[in-house]
């Protein structure tokens, strides 16, 4: 019974076909004063669930719509003795129905195709080191779980042992492979590739990140754009002009132009199905969910139709550089110590180790198999670094704070772009270290396709200025700004606005939520981090620029497609009012016209289901 329901559309329109066609040969075949009552079964077949969606939208939000409009028009093109004709637009109308249905359904099947990668049961680890199968449901944070080769991740986790690839397409819609090992944090949906993995579970089912990309898509798809938004808004006053106004144009056929009456009604049986704004109604929805599917497949997550349209618009882009323009992977390069090297390392590794700055761990990283930290309890200072006051002595590592010249070796650190960090005992020069960031994955590339669409970029870093200007030169950024912080990027986001009109910015998600929420279009770049997803307009998933251009391309692409429906459909209207005015047009041609128009609007929405060329 289900299955019927589910498949009503097509049945409806199954049936009307048959039955038109059935009419047809009895009109061949010589027998047409039969054939009317086979046509009116067609109208019937097709139109009874065209008719009732329509009554119980006029009931429920006194909204008049196209599908009244179709109905009356077919049951006024039988009137005067037209039903094939009339049978005739009913099923092309119901087709239409049917393609919207299927790029409905065709964005459906990307959310079942992501809960159907997620599985049901995981293999919890007991312990006394046994296992037992459980509902995925029902697995708690703090749980032990292992994964053999094949297996999808159950749920979001941190590997406790053991080594594998994995397949994270279904979060990132990244198609090679990662390999991740103890410490490293896997997500729920994936696929082992390789060797057993026993993870810990360190979120609920309702947060982990597969379960937030379904609520994004499924969002999204039931999102609309400002262009949706407002032909929806006019169609009721539409209809209702035309409901209205048939009956007055037949009388002005008959009393202004002295038509004979059976011309006049049928020129205003003729205007009733030629000025139904069906393929106008139909321009924005297919492309838009075509638009969010293709995007979920490659791991790019919209919030709402709205801000797909919008990031086709935005006329400046803002870019953070740490974790966004670079990958936030640091390594020492350079140290300059004015006390005793031995002696200040440990201090120096007892402040950073306490810290989940990339900065720090790098720093950790270099030096934690050379030396031992000592214990100390540190409080860390917002954008600033990290301080401790042991035995009366006041240790820190970050950025300068004490009132001192630089030695020079530290002048040709920053004038070759590289980050500084200071080591202070007392407010006092202890030392220095720098480190080198490496450029994110077609970095350059992304910005040089803004900078040829016209659109200006920007960098806002919280680095120093000379860092901020090797970076920006590098990798040909047109403005940039160092030394900022997140309230500083907020006042440049909202500068570049006033400037330039809807701007874009991209960012990690943590330290430039402020900003990415002041922009017009806020960009995520991330691997599903919570903040990203909370505070983005859009999240892709993957620290791969390409991604961003692809994005930037579908938005625009969709717009551009939304806009060639508009002017179509427009100007297919306008064409058939005229010729039916000329009377030259009949109701076939007016029928064939007018939602064959309707069809080719829905294919052109579709077409953004295809993938995009890659530009590099």
């Amino acid at each position: 019974m289900n299955k019927l329901k589910e498949n009503s559309t097509l049945i409806s329109t199954v049936g009307c076909i048959v039955f038109l066609v059935l009419g047809m040969i009895l009109d061949f075949g010589f027998h047409r004063q039969y054939s009317w009552i086979i046509y009116l079964a067609s109208v019937i077949s097709g139109g009874t669930e065209i008719t009732i969606d329509g009554f119980k939208e006029l009931w429920a939000e006194k909204h008049f719509n196209v599908d009244l409009l179709m109905i009356l028009a077919a049951v006024s093109a039988g009137l005067i003795g037209d039903w094939r004709e009339g049978a005739v637009l009913i099923f092309i109308f119901s087709l239409s129905h049917l393609m919207e249905e299927y790029a409905t359904e065709k964005s459906a099947r990307e959310i079942n195709s992501l809960m159907n990668r997620q599985p049901k049961k995981a293999r919890k680890i007991l312990a006394n080191g046994e296992y037992t199968i459980i509902a995925t449901d029902d697995l708690v944070v703090g749980d032990r779980v292992a994964v053999f080769k094949g297996e999808n991740i159950p749920t979001d986790g941190v590997i406790l042992k053991g080594a594998s690839e994995l397949d994270e397409s279904v979060v990132n819609g990244e198609s090679v492979p990662r390999l991740k090992s103890v410490g490293a944090e896997v997500y729920g949906g994936t696929i082992n590739l390789g060797n057993e993995l026993e993870f810990e579970v360190n979120k609920d089912q309702s947060e982990t990140v597969f379960a937030k990309i379904i609520k994004l898509v499924e969002a999204a798809q039931n999102s609309q754009t400002k262009t949706e938004s407002f032909i929806q808004r006019i169609e009721n006053r539409y209809v209702m002009l035309i409901i209205f106004g048939v009956p007055l144009a037949v009388l002005f056929f008959y009393l202004g132009l002295h038509w004979d009456w059976n011309e006049s009604v049928y020129r205003g049986v003729n205007l009733l199905v030629v000025a139904s704004p069906c393929a106008l109604v139909a321009s924005s929805t297919p492309a838009l969910l075509s638009a969010i599917s293709n995007g979920a497949r490659h791991g790019v997550l919209f919030k709402g139709g709205t801000y797909l349209e919008e990031l086709a618009e935005i006329q400046s882009i803002a870019f953070d550089k740490t974790g966004t323009l670079t990958k936030g992977e640091f390594s020492v390069t350079d140290e300059y110590w004015a006390q005793t090297k031995e002696q200040m390392i440990p201090y120096v590794l007892g402040l950073e180790e306490k810290s989940t700055h990339p900065l720090a761990q790098a720093i950790v990283k270099h030096w934690q198999t050379e030396y031992e930290s000592y214990p100390l309890q540190t409080e860390e200072i917002t954008a600033s670094g990290i301080q401790s006051i042991s035995e009366k002595n006041k240790y820190y590592v970050g950025k300068k704070r004490g009132n001192y010249a630089d030695p020079n070796q530290l002048l040709e650190w920053k004038q070759a772009g590289k980050t500084v960090i200071y080591v202070e005992e007392n407010d006092q020069f202890s030392g220095a270290i720098a480190l080198l960031d490496t450029l994110n994955t077609n970095a350059k590339e992304a910005v040089n396709y803004f900078n040829q669409a016209g659109i200006h970029t920007v960098m806002l870093t919280g680095d120093n200025r000379h860092t901020a200007a090797t970076m920006a030169k590098e990798v040909n950024i047109e403005e940039y700004f160092g030394e900022l912080l997140p309230e500083d990027k907020v006042t440049y986001v909202q500068q570049q606005k006033e400037k330039y009109g809807k701007n874009g910015m991209v960012g990690d998600g943590v330290n430039d939520a402020p900003a990415l929420a002041t922009a017009t279009i806020g960009v995520a770049m991330g691997e599903g981090t919570d903040v990203a997803m909370d505070v983005a307009d859009v999240v892709i998933m993957e620290n791969n620029l390409a991604k961003l251009v692809y994005t930037h391309r579908l938005s625009k692409k969709m717009k551009n497609v939304i806009k060639q429906n508009i002017i179509f459909s427009v100007a297919v209207i306008l064409t058939l009012i005229t010729l039916n005015l000329l009377q030259i047009l009949t109701i076939p041609i007016a029928v064939v016209g007018h939602e064959g128009s309707t069809i080719l609007v829905i294919l052109n929405g579709l077409r953004l289901l295809k993938e995009e060329k890659a530009l590099f």
